[in-house]
């Protein structure tokens, strides 16, 4: 099992926005990946992007450039 530590997780509001995620960040080695979003959390599409947090001015700003719309930003255990 995996050891929980504190990560951003970004969520969407469709499952397009989160697929997009993925690929612009795989494409300009952003770090993260998709995950199924936390129980903690509820969110639209059930993915969620999620990164390291000191990763986030780096996912924000891919995120504005390529116009991606989140629905909200979490900082928590997963």
């Amino acid at each position: 099992m995996r050891k929980k530590e504190l990560k951003l997780v970004v969520t969407f509001h469709t499952t397009a926005d989160a697929m997009a995620m993925e690929k612009v960040c795989g494409e300009h080695r952003v770090p993260g990946r998709l995950i199924p979003v936390p129980r903690s959390i509820s969110a639209g599409c059930g993915l969620a992007w999620c990164a390291p947090p000191e990763a986030r001015e780096e996912v924000l700003e891919i995120m504005a450039e390529k116009g991606i719309e989140q629905e909200a930003l979490h900082e928590c255990m997963v």
